[in-house]
């Protein structure tokens, strides 16, 4: 898989990749990621990538012509699954659409920044746009690396153990139940027993339990 984001800020973004599991999938070949900053794509001096909105109102928006130059420059070199623009307008992130997307193979990212992007760029290339919650944030370097990391972590070879990203919270519209470690007994608070059993049926079947007790109590908005 091949990463390509777009950002007026690149550094905001280069200490994500560069620890834990990102990093060791990047050294492992298994993704590329790619931080590519606007204001290459400018003319002048001033290299400016932004200006006042039309009509007036508060807020400066990302200028039209620096991004269409990047993107178009990119898609000439490869074809794109999708182009994805991080607004607090889009469709909120969650785990289907990271499985979805974690199976693409060339994914580009447009960080909006100040007011947000002139809108002929949402028309000419956004093929999808996402959110990550409904509030507003500085610029969308830290969406994008949310996003990133949501769908890294589910490509073949990047966790150690691949059952893990299928057991997580929400993979299968529920919770996860509570886990433990040891000690199994910690200040008088002990590990449950069938957990220590060894009876995996028994355990699998706390398990869903747990899951399904906690998703009502939690979030029962997600049986419905």
């Amino acid at each position: 898989m091949r990463i390509d984001i777009i950002t007026v800020l690149p550094e905001l973004l280069k200490s994500p990749f560069d620890a834990s599991i990102l990093k060791r999938a990047i050294e492992k070949k298994l993704v590329e990621v790619h931080l590519h900053n606007l204001r290459d794509f400018t003319v002048g001096n001033y290299k400016q990538v932004d200006d006042y909105q039309f009509g007036g109102g508060a807020g400066m928006v990302l200028m039209v012509e620096p991004i269409d130059k990047c993107i178009s420059a990119l898609k000439a070199e490869r074809d794109y699954d999708e182009i994805i623009y991080m607004t607090p307008d889009g469709v909120t992130l969650n785990q289907q659409s990271a499985n979805e997307l974690s199976i693409k193979q060339n994914i580009m990212i447009l960080c909006g920044h100040y007011k947000g992007v002139d809108q002929r760029i949402r028309d000419l290339h956004i093929t999808r746009e996402i959110s990550i919650g409904d509030y507003v944030l500085s610029g969308g370097e830290l969406a994008a690396a949310v996003l990133s990391d949501a769908i890294i972590r589910l490509l073949p070879g990047v966790l150690n153990d691949e059952t893990s990203a299928l057991t997580d919270t929400f993979q299968d519209g529920m919770l996860a139940p509570p886990v433990y470690t040891r000690p199994s007994n910690y200040k008088g608070m002990e590990v449950p027993k069938v957990l220590l059993s060894g009876n995996f049926k028994a355990i699998e079947q706390w398990r869903e339990t747990m899951a399904l007790e906690r998703t009502k109590e939690k979030r029962p908005d997600l049986l419905e």
